[in-house]
């Protein structure tokens, strides 16, 4: 049986740890204390009723469906209209989105202050992606060693194909270009087949089939992370290509709008959020979580966009001041429903200072 003096006592004890900055005055403190205040209680709260259920639960956790830790640890993750950063430059659109937050590198549990922590497995999906983050990732993520065979890479979708062009560091930093129609390949990566290849703004396509070379032969990939050459065709690894959290996944289709490539995890259709929330969220359950100073057994979180009317804007690196532009609520199951303001409208000092915008 939990005492509740005893609950309130420990909620007390921690108060101090959740005392804002002392720069901090009037109505900010009121509700940044209120916030955080809410969300350590029913953390211990739930905690709480977490300990006090296993007794109940010892016996069907007995008999575990899987000796695999990892996936005993996994959180399942559902999404719905999120402008998702990587990066300051880097932006997914994840229309829908089923999956699993997998702990890695011996963590216990993912953690959202640290997203080296966990990897985003996707089983069903929808994500969009522009030509303008592609080019990002791979000029600040993947080429970003100086060694790397590629330099001042752009992309572009071009009369329905992907145009890539670059300078080939290892020759000479030489211009080149090429494009082609993106295919999954079987295991779930992207193929670009190569139909034109330029490098000096001339064509070598041809002369590369007369001699027997291929793209393979012309642009060395064997030490670029996500980027690999078959025959004519160009491999791209989303998971090695976005920065962490990386995401798993395997692409069933690609179609394109505009400027924008749309994804296929699995099956789009089966990605359709089951929870009874509407709007923008994600929402996350199941074994454990972390965020900030709060661990959460039994994982019940949802975030929630504050403005419906567009995509709900998160980036993970500052999602501790979303949190605290918006509100948090504690469900009857003691669960965490937290509305956030978008990433793009918090305050120049609170959010977009910190990315150089």
């Amino acid at each position: 049986m939990v005492d509740p003096q005893e609950t309130y006592d420990n909620v007390k004890a921690l108060a101090p740890e959740m005392r804002p900055p002392a720069r901090l005055r009037g109505d900010k403190v009121s509700k940044t204390f209120a916030i955080w205040s809410g969300l350590m209680v029913a953390c211990v709260i739930i905690g709480i009723w977490s300990k006090s259920s296993v007794v109940a639960t010892t016996a069907a956790q007995e008999k575990p469906a899987k000796s695999d830790a990892a996936t005993t640890k996994t959180v399942h993750a559902e999404m719905h209209n999120v402008m998702y950063h990587f990066s300051d430059k880097l932006v997914a659109h994840i229309r829908t989105l089923s999956g699993e937050l997998e702990p890695i590198g011996g963590n216990d549990m993912p953690v959202f202050d640290d997203k080296n922590s966990f990897n985003l497995r996707i089983a069903n999906a929808e994500i969009a992606m522009n030509t303008a983050s592609l080019t990002n990732a791979f000029n600040s993520y993947v080429f970003a060693s100086p060694k790397s065979p590629l330099k001042e890479v752009t992309m572009t979708i071009v009369q329905g194909k992907l145009k890539v062009k670059g300078r080939l560091h290892d020759k000479g930093d030489i211009p080149f270009e090429t494009d082609g129609v993106l295919t999954p390949t079987r295991d779930g990566k992207l193929r670009m087949q190569a139909d034109k290849i330029r490098a000096l703004h001339l064509p070598v396509k041809g002369l590369m089939d007369l001699i027997g070379a291929d793209i393979a032969d012309f642009i060395k990939t064997e030490k670029v992370p996500g980027l690999s050459a078959d025959g004519n065709g160009l491999i791209f690894d989303l998971k090695e290509i976005l920065p962490p959290p990386h995401i798993e996944g395997a692409v069933t289709a690609v179609r394109i709008e505009g400027q924008n490539l749309i994804l296929t995890f699995g099956t789009a259709k089966k990605a359709k959020a089951s929870r009874s929330e509407s709007g923008n969220y994600m929402a996350y359950q199941g074994n454990q979580l972390r965020f900030g100073k709060l661990t959460m057994n039994g994982a019940d979180l949802t975030l929630m966009d504050m403005d419906p009317k567009d995509p709900f804007d998160f980036y993970l690196d500052h999602y501790l001041q979303q949190v605290e532009a918006g509100y948090t609520k504690i469900t009857a199951n003691f669960g965490l429903r937290v509305s956030m303001k978008d990433f793009d409208k918090l305050p120049r000092s609170r959010g977009l200072q910190a990315t150089g915008q």
